[in-house]
């Protein structure tokens, strides 16, 4: 089992402070300039009419208290009736804009998580292939689920909850001053002892819940992994020690999650019985304050009554209501924000440099000039645009050099020393050696996957740095050991290769392949859907697909990694003549073990630890008597 799955660790309350929020907001306003704007409009709408309702119940208590004596019912009614539809009127606009904001956050959230997954699989597209070799499948599955469901949970709710909530404590606590400091000093007291309980049991329940979410990602990649490879978990009966495994992960996940809810499940109660209390005190400090005669210091300069007293309690209600509210969002915006600096930190990633200026193109020759076409002509050639504006062509020969080439992966340790390599157009070279020797290494430094560090690597007399990438690679098919299919139709499968291509031009390529046989007994033909990477065709079935999508690529030059490994050997004779008339007239990189498959190379080089050791054809080897004379007369297979 790999080892590495916490490298990416769980992310603190620093979250809250990094400038993630910020970002995530002008990433969201640059989405809906418009419509972001307005929805806030409608939650401050919302808000602020949520808030006043005390208002009016002090102007009505006010006024029975004003005229209890006087007995005039009928003026006060009036006035009652007017504050109440007054009040409807205010409460009908606030349903509106509630329910306006609500439609608007929905499109907000849903289209901005479109965009998101749409940038960060964008541009995991132009990550260079070291990426994904240094960080497993399943954590990179989790910024796609997991930490996008946190981002939703907090766009959709948590935010405008917060921001509601807020307005309304803000318009409260004014309210609150407006009518009696005194009063709003005990509030003061309350709001103290409610912000030290939140700071203290809702940072570690914040914490947890961050830990909560990085251990999500690891059950992921853990599971991901297990159903990947539930074939050579069975075969070698290793169920137990799965479920051993998988008991440790989904505990430490449990223990993580248990001590989140729980310190989130207790702050409630924690700050509703605060909440209870301060009524409590609030209620008797104004019954004090009203025996006694006290005078009120307010700004709105009226004396304190009943008329003040009673709103004012209903206030305290609604603004500890408000700061639970705030209290329970806090966790749930550290995760959006957790969420959202590791989708960043994928989009931060430094895309593959590409700063090749040649192309690829087809081309014709007229008058004896190569001349840019369109029209499949079975020639290519590379363009390259001066610097005075003016085009010149050179035809694609398929003429690849390596020469002193140096390479490492993590820059310590060399894996390649001092490689030459020199394939002629149309020849067919072949690299034989032990596992680990560098063979694929080779290849993918001419697919430009990895970048050398020492000597250099020419196509055509062309710097292939000077290439660019994707025309590069569209010179180089390639048929690898591991063969890759997709969900979707055979036919559909062999046109990954070449996505214009007709049905025509992809029955021809099957039959190149030798696939056509085995493709017409399938139950719907080339109308067979394909599922979970082939896996109802047999392994050399699946290779046969990859050859005959490489065959309507009709790529000019071939690299076959041990692209035969997996077909029998009585298949591969029916195979190997379709090999033949797809490698005719193309340059040909081959990586085998069978040494069978390379006896008729122009060139077969033999490594070990990173080094040609031997070069020559296989008769000019074999009578050198050297390693590969040794290997071939030992066995046919290198292990």
């Amino acid at each position: 089992m790999k080892g590495n799955r916490n490298k990416r660790g769980p992310v603190d309350k620093t979250v809250l402070k990094d400038g993630t929020l910020g970002r995530l907001i002008r990433m969201i306003f640059s989405f809906y300039p418009v419509l972001l704007p307005f929805t806030l409009a409608c939650i401050l709408v919302n808000a602020i009419i949520t808030a006043i309702p005390s208002l009016f119940q002090q102007r009505i208590i006010a006024l029975i208290e004003q005229n209890w004596q006087s007995g005039d019912w009928a003026g006060v009614s009036a006035q009652i009736l007017s504050l109440v539809l007054t009040l409807a009127v205010l409460y009908a606009l606030s349903l509106i804009a509630g329910t306006t904001y609500n439609q608007c956050m929905a499109v907000i959230t849903q289209g901005s998580l479109k965009k998101i997954r749409t940038k960060m699989f964008d541009g995991m597209q132009k990550l260079p292939i070291s990426y994904f070799d240094h960080n497993e499948h399943g954590d990179i599955m989790s910024y796609y689920t997991n930490d996008v469901d946190a981002l939703r949970q907090m766009i959709s709710q948590s935010i405008p909850q917060l921001l509601n909530s807020g307005i309304i404590l803000v318009t409260v606590f004014s309210l609150m001053l407006y009518y009696s400091v005194w009063l709003t000093i005990l509030v003061v007291g309350g709001i103290v002892v409610m912000t030290k309980v939140v700071k203290k049991v809702g940072g570690s329940s914040g914490r947890y819940f961050v830990k909560q979410q990085a251990a999500v990602a690891q059950t992921e990649g853990f599971i991901e992994e297990m159903m990947n490879g539930q074939k050579v978990v069975k075969v070698f009966n290793h169920e137990d020690a799965a479920k051993r495994d998988f008991d440790r992960i989904n505990d430490e996940l449990f223990a993580v999650s248990e001590k989140a809810n729980r310190y989130a499940n207790t702050l409630m109660p924690i700050l509703g019985n605060i909440g209870n209390m301060l009524y409590v005190v609030l209620a008797f400090a104004g019954g004090v304050l009203l025996f006694l005669k006290v005078p009120n210091l307010s700004l709105s300069g009226m004396a304190l009554s009943i008329s003040i007293t009673v709103p004012f309690l209903n206030m305290e209600r609604q603004f500890a209501g408000q700061i639970g509210g705030i209290s329970q969002q806090i966790n749930a915006i550290v995760m959006g924000l957790a969420g959202a600096r590791r989708i960043f930190a994928l989009m931060d990633q430094q895309p593959e440099k590409d700063e090749g200026t040649v192309t690829l193109v087809r081309c014709q020759e007229r008058n004896g000039q190569i001349e840019e076409c369109s029209e499949r002509t079975e020639q290519w050639a590379w363009k390259k645009v001066e610097a005075d504006g003016s085009v010149t062509y050179k035809r694609l020969e398929g003429d690849v050099v390596l020469k002193d080439v140096d390479f490492s992966y993590d820059g310590e340790h060399t894996v390649l020393h001092e490689v030459n390599v020199y394939a002629r157009p149309g020849q067919k070279v072949a690299f034989v050696g032990a596992t680990g020797a560098g063979k694929t290494t080779i290849t993918n430094l001419i697919n430009r996957f990895y970048e050398i560090q020492k000597g250099t690597i020419t196509y055509d007399g062309i710097d292939i740095q000077d290439i660019e990438k994707a025309s590069l690679r569209k010179s180089l098919g390639i048929i690898l050991q591991d063969t890759v299919l997709f969900t979707g139709t055979v036919m559909e499968n062999i046109r990954y290769g070449k996505l214009d291509a007709s049905d025509e031009e992809c029955m021809a390529a099957a039959k190149l392949a030798g696939a056509d046989s085995f493709i017409r007994r399938l139950p719907k033909g080339y109308d067979t859907m394909l599922i979970a990477n082939g896996a109802n065709l047999s392994q050399g079935q699946r290779q046969l697909l990859s050859i005959a999508r490489a065959a309507v690529a009709d790529p000019p030059v071939m690299i076959m990694d041990e692209a035969t490994s997996s077909i029998d050997t009585h298949t591969e004779a029916v195979v190997q003549k379709g090999m033949d008339a797809l490698m005719a007239g193309r340059t040909v990189f081959v990586i085998a073990h069978r040494l069978s498959t390379v006896q008729n190379s122009d060139v077969i080089m033999v490594l070990d630890h990173g080094r040609i050791i031997e070069r020559g054809s296989h008769d000019e080897l074999i009578a050198a008597r050297g390693s590969y004379y040794q290997l071939y007369t030992g066995a046919f297979e290198l292990e």
